[in-house]
């Protein structure tokens, strides 16, 4: 049977200070009136029905989930004891569906994306179970780049398979390259960037795991173990404790011999920085702004306004938040390392309680 998988327990650090860590990306309704989260659950409703419908998030965010899923029952949000990275969680999930269906199919979401071409998706969507359940093999989707974009992974396109969908055996993945390398991958033509969708059977997922991250597997297969039993909750407490955390990008993907990437024919963007988001700010005279601004003999600033009122003169490359309560003003060619700077400051005392 089908299940999507709603990945939600990130912090969002790079769209700090708009996204926090009582508040974070995931739940921000930046784009339009509803939160990212909404949006992905209502994406996928047309494909899965909502009772197969589930989240993995911590346990900081679990009120926050229900608030904006309240049709999800709550058997159907998995709880990490702590943030152990994307393969550990898909992990986790992956033996909690094993129990309940071993022929389970899993539709794996990030939260955080924005999407166009609503009919494209859902056709790319199934293709991919298809492709996954035929080619026992662990599904992406790729994105054709626009841009030499640094702050996305990369999939160099193999041979061609069947489907109506251009679709390819994985030659390799490329996590976050350079600028230069980013043109060159660009100029080639055969890359794509990594959407960090995945489709694939829980079980095959977990070969893969056991093959390339054995020491989460025996972790994980211990939890798969205890599900149902009374010292559940304890087991998952204790393993995750000993887990090393990993994406599933570095993980698994990098490493398998049986990755698949389907060339996806919708609008993606991932809104997981503020250059992202500055893609839908409104232009105004070569700067891009929101909320009540003035920016004069300023160029390719991106402005988010709140309150207050936000006046820049001479500026140039600039990002400027209000959030309230705290102002960032950033060189645009910094946007990849909020997370380095944000633990900084969790390391001042009187400035931690900001984050």
């Amino acid at each position: 049977m089908l299940y999507a998988l709603i990945l939600a327990g990130g912090k969002g650090t790079r769209l700090y200070p708009l996204s926090r860590s009582n508040n974070p990306k995931q739940f921000l309704k930046t784009v339009n009136n509803k939160s990212f989260l909404r949006n992905t659950v209502d994406r996928i409703t047309p494909i899965i029905d909502k009772d197969n419908i589930f989240v993995v998030t911590n346990k900081e965010y679990i009120d926050k989930v229900y608030e904006e899923l309240p049709e999800i029952k709550e058997e159907n949000v998995f709880i990490e004891p702590e943030n152990k990275e994307t393969a550990t969680c898909i992990g986790l999930s992956a033996v909690k569906l094993l129990k309940r269906d071993k022929e389970a199919v899993m539709v794996v979401l990030p939260s955080d994306h924005y999407i166009e071409g609503e009919k494209q998706f859902n056709q790319t969507i199934i293709q991919a179970i298809e492709v996954a359940e035929r080619k026992r093999g662990l599904v992406t989707i790729g994105v054709m780049p626009t841009r030499p974009e640094t702050g996305y992974g990369y999939i160099q396109m193999g041979n061609q398979i069947s489907g109506d969908i251009p679709t390819f055996k994985v030659e390799r993945f490329t996590e976050k390259p350079n600028l230069e390398v980013a043109k060159d991958f660009l100029m080639e033509g055969t890359y794509l960037w990594n959407s960090g969708m995945f489709v694939w059977r829980a079980d095959i997922y977990l070969r893969e795991m056991q093959r390339y991250l054995p020491k989460m597997h025996e972790c994980i297969n211990r939890i798969y173990q205890s599900i149902g039993e009374e010292n559940e909750q304890e087991v998952t407490n204790a393993q995750y404790d000993l887990i090393d955390g990993i994406s599933v990008d570095f993980g698994i993907m990098q490493k398998t011999r049986k990755a698949y990437v389907i060339k996806c024919e919708f609008v993606w963007d991932d809104i997981g920085s503020f250059n992202a988001l500055t893609r839908f700010l409104k232009s105004n005279r070569g700067n891009n702004i929101s909320g009540p601004s003035f920016l004069n003999d300023s160029e390719n600033c991106s402005v988010f306004g709140n309150d207050k009122l936000i006046i820049g003169f001479g500026l140039k490359d600039l990002v400027i938040v209000d959030a309230g309560d705290v102002i960032l003003v950033m060189d645009k060619s910094k946007d990849q390392e909020m997370k380095s700077l944000l633990n900084e400051i969790k390391e001042d005392e009187e400035l931690k309680g900001f984050l």
